[in-house]
């Protein structure tokens, strides 16, 4: 099924706004795949709201996007982890959308995987200029969310709050199609992915967690193996496919974690649960945070809800 035919099925301002980021992505599939031949590799001097250095291929992406998103008379607001404070696109949009241009940017220089995530929800203002209060809603108020994958095939993982789809991008035709109408995550798995060179640094319940996984316990299949890409997208969509845990906890004496809330953690959380699996910081259901800053960040444990469970069996 063309992804266009699947919009027909969506409500249309949401499927206009859904239809821009899809074209969208496409642009940037083809920006990412020939970045080396267009001045697109590299940093630029310039840092971004986080502090972090810009990626080249970062600002470029994210002008694409808010270039798209603007095209769509739904879309009222944008907020970006490149841009500092919100954007007002369209006053009379019924939407906002909260987007991570490109993660995974220190995978752009290796070819490794990198992603766009995105989350969107009807804003909360009446017609006019944009406010902060129109971004900052929990994740159960999401009204669809999905990211996509540029690797060795691009693809587009998204839920409107009917199961969790995925759609390829045909290269021939330009267009997505569907390729999975139900992506279920496996209640269990044998796979953990985290930064483990940063485990002393983390809370007790991720050394205990990691203590678990690296256990040898036949009747579970320990150990697992840990596999750990550095970009999100990437290792999330192993993940969802595969089944296990992805996990980037606070560091100990923290409650934050690093990862933001409105543009990486929701918009995960909406697809896992959708699919069938969890996400926590630990402590609460990711769905349930009340967002207090644009840029919140938030830890988050992710996957198969058997091994969410256990980890979060660890915090109490």
């Amino acid at each position: 099924m063309p992804f266009s035919v699947y919009l027909q099925q969506v409500d249309p301002d949401l499927a206009g706004l859904l239809s821009a980021v899809a074209d969208a992505s496409v642009k940037l599939s083809d920006a990412v795949r020939n970045a080396p031949l267009r001045n697109l590799t590299g940093a630029m001097d310039a840092t971004n709201v986080q502090g972090e250095i810009v990626q080249k291929l970062d600002d470029y992406s994210n002008q694409v996007l808010m270039d798209y998103c603007k095209s769509s008379s739904a879309c009222a607001g944008y907020l970006s982890e490149e841009n500092e404070g919100v954007t007002t696109m369209n006053e009379t949009g019924a939407l906002v959308i909260a987007v991570d241009p490109l993660d995974g940017s220190s995978n752009i220089d290796i070819a490794a995987p990198i992603g766009t995530i995105f989350a969107i929800w009807k804003r909360k203002s009446a017609v006019g200029a944009i406010h902060e209060s129109d971004f900052l809603q929990k994740g159960d108020e999401c009204l669809a969310a999905g990211y996509v994958l540029y690797g060795s095939a691009t693809m587009l993982m998204l839920s409107v709050g009917k199961g969790v789809q995925l759609f390829a991008l045909n290269s021939g035709t330009g267009m997505y199609e569907l390729v999975n109408n139900t992506i279920q995550l496996p209640t269990k798995g044998k796979i953990y992915s985290m930064n483990q060179g940063n485990l002393s640094k983390f809370e007790k319940a991720a050394k205990n967690f990691v203590a678990y996984c690296t256990e040898t316990d036949k009747s579970t299949s320990r150990p697992f193996s840990i596999r750990y890409i550095g970009s999100m997208v990437g290792d999330l969509y192993r993940t969802f496919l595969k089944g296990g845990v992805f996990l980037y906890p606070a560091y100990e004496g923290e409650t934050k974690g690093k990862l933001r809330l409105l543009y990486e953690c929701i918009p995960m959380s909406f697809l896992a649960e959708q699919a069938g699996g969890k996400g926590t910081n630990g402590k609460e259901r990711i769905l349930s945070i009340q967002p207090t800053e644009l840029h919140e960040r938030c830890a988050i444990v992710i996957g198969s809800s058997d091994l969410v469970d256990q980890y979060i069996a660890f915090s109490k």
